[in-house]
């Protein structure tokens, strides 16, 4: 197989691993929040921008920071993408309260402070939310809006990249087709995808596709030219394979390929490449892609108020993996969905056991590696805590995340661009932070 040279792998290589947790691409000193605004810095400003504040294709590095803090927001004007259609009809409003009394609960809930893992100052909400490069963040408690905020490059009409939450998506039509009986999740990938039967996917079951304890290997070494990460990205990319290019072609040619590593069923492995398999699954099920089926299922359903978008491998396959971008407002429908288990408004749109068996969360005994997350597990593409309020949450690199704390009524969305893309540099002053807005909704019921 042909090795893309240095340059093309980078080309095709740099928004995959960005969207999915690869090295960080930041300065050793980041900007703060508020010196990296994307205003601030002038990105993308004027008729036209002056040439140092243009961000563009095919240089790839627009998520390098501090230019990531604008990219996030503008990811189709990068790459192609497939809408997510929200239909015609009117969008379903979200309640708020008075505006005096949501000034009020700003003011009180900015005040919070909170002690972040493994000690250190006390920290106030608001702080927290500069600190770990917050574009919006909006806070549903028992339905109704408490709490809404923009930065950076996004406002109430924006669309921001949700990253590795793309899976929880995945993950939720998968459970959704499980529950109605149209995919079984006992049987083998390759009685509905014999074209992975020679690969290690074909011996996999679905479930273990959906809780990603595949035996597989992929390996995400990026000092390594060989690593199977590059020969990913390259299929993926939808740009034009460079000259002499024999590798597959796409996600599914990739998948078909992927080799066995270890045992299917032994241990938890975050592996995005389940994701996309898991994609393929719901495709051939469904007779939708990805994008198609988030519309018919939960998009026009919910009442979104915006289309969303997802990136697509140069054959048109949607990005099941991370390749999604959405509103604020429609990413905290569809985590006020998963806390009313499926019934919005009297009206139910999916089986309750979906969301039950997700937030039930996954084995711990296969669960590790996490050390913010130290009774953590992994149920169909999202993330269970095991805590005292049984949260769950969908999360992404850079710091996105649906939290969803059933005890507390809420329902906490966030998009954020922090200059480097492990959650583990995030959690610690965001998880104590969740948990004191958590606390404070619960006292005052």
């Amino acid at each position: 197989m042909a090795t893309p040279s240095v340059r093309a792998k980078f080309l095709t290589a740099s928004l995959l691993l960005a969207l999915i947790g690869g090295p960080a691409l930041a300065d050793t000193t980041p900007l703060s929040a508020q010196a990296s605004d994307p205003r601030v810095m002038g990105w993308m400003q004027g008729f036209p921008p002056a040439p140092d504040k243009i961000i563009t294709q095919p240089d790839s590095v627009y998520f390098s920071f501090p230019k990531l803090r604008w990219s996030v927001c503008h990811l189709r004007e990068f790459l192609p993408t497939k809408q997510i259609s929200r239909g015609l009809g009117a969008p379903i409003p979200l309640s708020y309260p008075e505006p005096a009394t949501f000034a009020d609960l700003r003011n009180e809930i900015d005040s919070l402070t909170f002690t972040p893992l493994g000690g250190g100052a006390e920290m106030s909400w608001e702080a927290s939310l500069y600190a770990n490069y917050t574009d919006g963040i909006l806070i549903l408690h028992k339905g109704k809006v408490v709490y809404e905020r923009y930065f950076g490059c996004l406002d109430e009409t924006g669309q921001h990249a949700a990253m590795s939450m793309t899976k929880s998506v995945t993950g939720l039509l998968a459970e959704i087709l499980v529950a109605e009986g149209k995919l079984d999740d006992r049987v083998h990938v390759a009685e509905i995808i014999p074209e992975v039967k020679a690969g290690a996917f074909g011996s996999a079951t679905v479930r273990q596709v959906m809780d990603m304890t595949t035996g597989i290997k992929f390996s995400e070494d990026y000092a390594s030219p060989n690593a199977d990460i590059w020969t990913y990205s390259a299929a993926a990319s939808p740009l034009p394979k460079p000259e002499g290019y024999l590798g597959p072609d796409g996600y599914w040619e990739y998948l078909a390929q992927v080799q066995p590593e270890g045992s299917h069923g032994e241990a938890f492995h975050y592996k995005t490449v389940n994701s996309d398999m898991l994609g393929w699954i719901i495709s051939r099920v469904s007779q939708k892609s990805v994008a198609a089926l988030a519309s018919e299922r939960l998009w026009q359903p919910m009442g979104a108020e915006q289309d969303a978008y997802q990136t697509v491998d140069g054959k048109g396959v949607p990005f099941a993996g991370g390749g999604l971008s959405l509103g604020l407002r429609d990413l905290a429908r569809l985590g006020q969905l998963m806390l009313d288990k499926g019934e919005l408004n009297g009206r139910r749109l999916f089986p309750s056991e979906v969301v039950e068996k997700i937030a039930a969360g996954g084995d711990q005994s296969k669960f590790g590696g996490y050390p913010t997350i130290p009774n953590g597990s992994y149920k169909s593409q999202w993330w269970s805590f095991n805590n005292a309020h049984g949260a769950y949450a969908a999360r992404g690199v850079h710091g996105q995340t649906i939290y969803i704390d059933p005890v507390a009524g809420m329902v906490l969305v966030r998009f954020a661009s922090f200059p480097t893309a492990s959650n583990g540099e995030i959690d610690p002053t965001s998880l104590p932070a969740y948990m004191a807005v958590a606390n404070y909704l619960i006292q005052h019921d």
